[in-house]
């Protein structure tokens, strides 16, 4: 049994039940990786003089993890406003390559409503959603599904952070156990289960070695926006050459 269809009477609601289990249980892990990060960020804000109340703001309304530690890490007691603005922007602008490739798989949803579900996306759980809509060789995505992956993701930052900035120093340097290399663990694992073959996949070889390349020879956060339009550039001309 798949969990979809067990009782003729109320199919439907037996779906969302079980798309809705399926998601709770596939953020398990990222949700880990989130803890440690979490309550770092929360004691970096509190230290930048960020109130218990700013923090679950700054983290619910920007829900972008490496944007709000770019932030934070050019926060002074008077913020630089376009600063930072400016560093968010840049280090978030793949977002809008990212919600260009859910457009085709949210078609059957209002605008207003993939607005609002776009609003919870971050890395993983774009990833999560498009990695099972292509496992299951479906032409959309399980709304279900992603909403509770994604709302389990956005929950667990806002608390976490939250409780970061009241019991963080206790703990103080936690990249010292190693932490550090958990988001980079969970996408390395996103990456495996995207991977449809070198012909397919070339692109990412370029956009790696295009943000490797800024990232040694440049400061700041332009290495994201130089290997996303890499990549971006990459597929369009191989998109034409096979058209």
């Amino acid at each position: 049994m798949n969990g979809y269809i067990r009782n003729a009477r109320s199919p439907k609601v037996l779906n969302v039940t079980y798309e809705m289990k399926r998601g709770i249980k596939a953020s398990i892990p990222v949700v880990l990786s989130f803890i440690p990060f979490a309550l770092l960020f929360g004691t970096q804000a509190t230290q930048k003089g960020l109130s218990h109340l700013e923090i679950p703001l700054m983290t619910g309304l920007n829900f972008g993890g490496g944007s709000e530690f770019a932030a934070i890490s050019v926060w002074t007691s008077t913020p630089q406003f376009w600063l930072i603005v400016g560093i968010s922007v840049l280090v978030n602008i793949r977002h809008i390559l990212m919600g260009a490739a859910f457009a085709p798989y949210m078609q059957h949803v209002s605008k207003y409503k993939a607005l609002a579900l776009l609003f919870f996306m971050c890395d993983e759980s774009w990833a999560m959603a498009l990695a099972d809509a292509k496992k299951r060789q479906a032409i959309s995505i399980s709304i279900t599904y992603y909403i509770s992956l994604a709302l389990c993701l956005y929950s667990t930052w806002i608390i976490c952070t939250t409780l970061g900035s009241f019991i963080g120093n206790w703990f103080g340097n936690i990249e010292r156990f190693g932490f550090d290399m958990a988001f980079t663990a969970v996408f390395l694992v996103l990456i495996k289960g995207m991977w449809s073959g070198v012909k397919k996949n070339y692109c990412w070889a370029v956009s790696l070695l295009v943000a490797c390349l800024v990232a040694h020879y440049s400061s700041g956060a332009w290495y994201v926006l130089a290997g996303t339009s890499a990549g971006l550039i990459t597929a369009w001309i191989g998109a034409k050459h096979n058209a």
